[in-house]
């Protein structure tokens, strides 16, 4: 019970348990997968996609982050047809090549909360595939949510003096995220989103 009691002391120790545990429920449950050759091919697609719309960024945050021609959409697209557990998978392979291309590490947890668990995250739009805004706005809020842990926990050091870690870290991630959301949003009136699904 004394150990246990140090142990939850430190934040750290309990971002990490909180990071690993949803990467075990999340993994857990992609178990359900059935992977065919047509699903692997489209997943394929979509991470390419991904890929080449990250490169075309339209602003890169001194301290990681980007606003992108729609880089988040295939993700979003790939849960919509295939669900949630797609779409965690295809999230969490597109956060390790994010990580490998675009790396900006503090520490090992912090890499938790900003590669893999935030992409994931996209693939909650699997769970409105016939609601498709709300679907990208909850995706998205909750790779927000996992950027702002991170930004609270691990980058509090980079808040101006006198400004809240809470505050600095709202503001820093909304400011590439809204708009990242907004293009999305603006894609998803603008293409023909029902032929897209048809085709894949």
């Amino acid at each position: 019970m004394k150990h246990m009691k140090e142990i939850l002391a430190h934040p750290l120790v309990i971002f990490a348990i909180i990071g690993l545990g949803l990467l075990t429920i999340a993994f857990a449950y992609m178990k359900k997968i059935k992977f065919t050759t047509r699903l692997l091919t489209h997943m394929s697609l979509m991470l390419a996609l991904s890929i080449i719309l990250h490169a075309l960024r339209l602003y890169h945050m001194p301290q990681g982050g980007s606003i992108t021609l729609g880089a988040m959409l295939p993700i979003i697209f790939i849960s919509y047809r295939y669900g949630p557990a797609v779409g965690f998978l295809t999230g969490f392979i597109y956060g390790m090549i994010n990580l490998i291309q675009d790396p900006f590490i503090v520490q090992p947890v912090q890499v938790l909360f900003d590669y893999p668990l935030p992409f994931m995250a996209l693939g909650l739009a699997g769970y409105f595939p016939k609601h498709r805004f709300w679907g990208a706005i909850i995706g998205v809020s909750g790779r927000f949510l996992c950027h702002f842990i991170s930004g609270v926990a691990f980058f509090a050091n980079y808040a101006p003096s006198g400004v809240s870690p809470y505050w600095y870290s709202l503001t820093f991630n909304m400011t590439y995220l809204l708009p990242n959301l907004i293009i999305c949003l603006i894609l998803l009136r603008l293409l023909p989103v029902d032929r897209l699904m048809k085709l894949i």
